[in-house]
């Protein structure tokens, strides 16, 4: 079990829901790049429906759809999996930085932080999927640590599955 408040001592992490919808909107409208290589599109539909996406063999249990906070505003949005695909596995699923707090550290501080607290519960990895043609991510991910061990078509996009040893 993750407790949300341990993956971040510098940031407030707090578990988002459906009446945190128009915030989590206008952090997404932030950052149209990431939108300029997915089919999903910045909308309170696809906010909702990503709040409930689970891969197979999960349940809503593992799940923790959480921002990052600075004061009152949020800065970062973080969909964590724990044990998934095996238990000593943690997946994001998501994660994003309001565009305005991009370029300054701050998204690396919070995985950083998310890492170690993660290492800390016992997983000894963390893994995610990166969209080859978004320059950005690739960059972001590569920076953080993670390294591409599989591509996977789908849909029509080439998708790079990561992972770090914690």
């Amino acid at each position: 079990m993750i407790e949300i408040s341990k993956l971040s001592s510098i940031y407030d992490v707090r578990s988002l829901t459906e009446e945190n919808t128009d915030e989590i909107l206008e952090v997404l409208k932030d950052n149209p790049q990431f939108y300029e290589y997915s089919d999903a599109e910045p909308t309170k539909q696809q906010i909702l429906s990503d709040m409930y996406l689970l891969p197979t063999g999960t349940d809503m249990k593992d799940k923790y759809y959480v921002g990052f906070y600075r004061g009152r505003e949020l800065m970062a949005i973080m969909d964590i999996i724990d044990g998934y695909p095996k238990e000593e596995v943690a997946y994001i699923g998501f994660f994003m930085m309001g565009g305005k707090f991009q370029g300054r550290q701050i998204g690396s501080t919070v995985i950083r932080e998310a890492c170690a607290y993660l290492k800390q519960i016992g997983k000894t990895t963390i893994r995610l999927v990166i969209d080859k043609a978004n320059p950005q991510s690739t960059h972001f991910w590569n920076k953080n640590g993670f390294v591409v061990f599989r591509e996977v078509e789908r849909n029509g996009h080439i998708l790079m599955e990561a992972d770090k040893a914690l």
